[in-house]
């Protein structure tokens, strides 16, 4: 960019900053600046932004002696940020592979490894095969992030400096149960005692640093196929021994088979586990999974025999109530439920009870896909969620169905241009999500870090950039990371190229993703999709 135009979106950085300051914005700054555009952007050879700005600078005459917000006034100069950003950088190489779309099909790899450099390379690398792959530079959050993000395959170093691999590999094994999650050990010590051992720990596979990069890809290739034929044959969750989602469409077309025959109605119940992400991590993921277990067991042993029990994801459950009408249905749930809270659980020598929420809905009439019937479940359990917790509501009842969990999503970055850029995409994100979104812009890290907006009970998704004034987004990452709710944080951390020293320290701190500047509009949507899919 020669100096003309660098001083020339320099003016333009300059009175967006100033106009975010500003609690209204008037009709003449606002078309002053749009005309300043159109009469220099031709003459320093920036033709289509002149037209683009001189377009909204006639749709702004028809608004004549109004006063802006910021808010307002950047819905109209979106579309001159969208087309500098993608216009400046259109020559940047995408290195994520698989679109937002994909993401649910695409195999995700965990790997643990405390060589940061080695996870940078490993991630770009698998990036580039069109796999998901989450990086864990510290292995004490290994088996943590094995429950949150329910990996295909697990790749484990042994070797890694005051953590012995083996030891993460038995923890990982233990927590898995009877599931079936492949496991590759990866060392730069090939002594036979240290095959040996891995795979008497459970290994599935080992490799010796430094392998071939198309060797790894397809031995985990074989693995993950094997993985996925077992899961074919299954329709069994392994660790609740109850239906699992695959067998919902069969499930719901023999109901409707016979609603439709005999006329009467049914019941669907989704049912969620009041904090349980506290259980696990107050008392550990084995004492969750004995509490999984357990409310499995209660389902089972508390329904009628042509019940139908699922376990619909995480600790969310689902039941099937055939020929049973709205008011059974919750007679049969609060029974479930009061049966449920009077159990006692333990953890650590200390005692505990747990409670569940439940939203039902009553499938009275036909035509409808069973996507339709879930959704309304889902918003009931979500108002009975927002009541209190602990109870149960019928679909009917609420009055918006579309009540939903919040969701936050922070973009901290000092370019304004960027921040409006970012800004813009999550709002488009978020109106084609189920949640309630929020989101909100920040110009340094200090502004956000001393914000109540992101303090509460909401998961919060923070695009980060790495260099700040007052306070870079390393310090801002530290910071979050040692919350005693840093769990709720997602972190995508924008750095530089040449910056890899950062990107190091930012695995380390524990960012869930990174993405180097400049990048393309898709490939951030992508890695943000991806990470709201784990929220």
């Amino acid at each position: 960019m020669d100096k003309y135009k660098e001083h020339f979106w320099r003016n333009i950085r300059a009175k967006l900053e100033q106009w975010e300051q500003e609690e209204a914005i008037t009709y003449e700054d606002v078309y002053r600046f749009f005309h300043n555009i159109v009469g220099t952007a031709a003459v320093i050879g920036m033709e289509e932004l002149g037209k683009r700005a001189c377009r909204l600078m006639k749709r702004l005459e028809a608004e004549n002696g109004k006063l802006w917000t910021p808010a307002e006034l950047k819905e109209h100069v979106y579309e001159l940020m969208h087309w500098y950003y993608d216009e400046t950088y259109r020559d940047v190489p995408t290195h994520f592979s698989f679109s937002s779309a994909d993401a649910d099909e695409a195999p995700l790899i965990l790997l643990v490894d405390d060589d940061a450099l080695f996870l940078m390379y490993m991630k770009e690398q698998i990036e580039k095969v069109g796999w998901q792959i989450v990086t864990v530079a510290q292995p004490e959050k290994a088996v943590t992030q094995l429950y949150e993000v329910k990996p295909d395959c697990v790749v484990i170093d042994v070797h890694m400096n005051g953590t012995d691999g083996l030891t993460v590999l038995k923890e990982l094994k233990a927590a898995l149960g009877q599931q079936f999650v492949p496991t590759v050990v990866i060392s730069a010590d090939d002594r036979e005692e240290v095959r040996l051992q891995s795979y008497a720990s459970g290994a599935d596979d080992f490799m010796v640093k430094p392998f071939a990069l198309p060797e790894f890809i397809i031995r985990v290739h074989r693995l993950l196929e094997r993985k996925k034929q077992l899961e074919g044959l299954l329709l069994v969750d392994e660790l609740t021994r109850l239906y699992n989602r695959k067998y919902l469409p069969e499930a719901y077309r023999q109901l409707e088979s016979e609603r439709e025959r005999l006329g009467e109605p049914y019941c669907i119940a989704l049912l969620d586990l009041d904090h349980f992400k506290q259980i696990n991590d107050q008392y550990g993921h084995l004492v969750g999974d004995e509490v999984l277990r357990e409310f499995a067991a209660l389902l089972r042993h508390g329904t009628r025999p042509n019940d139908l029990a699922f376990r619909f994801g995480g600790e969310e459950f689902l039941l099937f109530l055939p020929k049973t009408m709205q008011h059974d249905a919750f007679e049969v749930i609060e029974r479930l439920r009061n049966q449920f809270r009077s159990r006692s659980f333990s953890g650590g020598g200390t005692a505990f009870r747990c409670t569940f929420s439940c939203g039902i809905v009553e499938v009275n009439e036909g035509g409808a896909p069973l996507e339709y019937w879930l959704e309304r479940a889902d918003g009931a359990l979500y108002a009975a969620k927002n009541g209190g917790r602990d109870r149960t509501v019928a679909a009917e009842k609420i009055d918006d169905m579309r009540q939903r969990k919040t969701v936050k999503m922070a973009v901290v970055d000092d370019d304004v241009i960027v921040r409006t850029v970012v800004a813009d995409l999550l709002e488009h994100i978020a109106r084609d999500r189920k949640e309630q979104c929020e989101v909100r812009a920040f110009a340094d890290g200090v502004s956000f870090i001393e914000s109540s907006w992101h303090e509460g009970h909401s998961p919060c998704l923070v695009i980060l950039d790495g260099i700040m004034p007052k306070m870079d987004g390393i310090e801002v990452l530290r910071r979050l990371r040692s919350r005693r709710d840093e769990s709720r944080y997602k972190i995508i951390m924008l750095t530089m190229r040449q910056s890899e020293e950062d990107i190091v320290r930012a695995l380390q701190l524990g960012a869930d993703d990174y993405i180097t500047k400049p990048f393309k509009r898709l490939e951030l949507e992508a890695r943000v999709s991806r990470l709201l899919k784990r929220m």
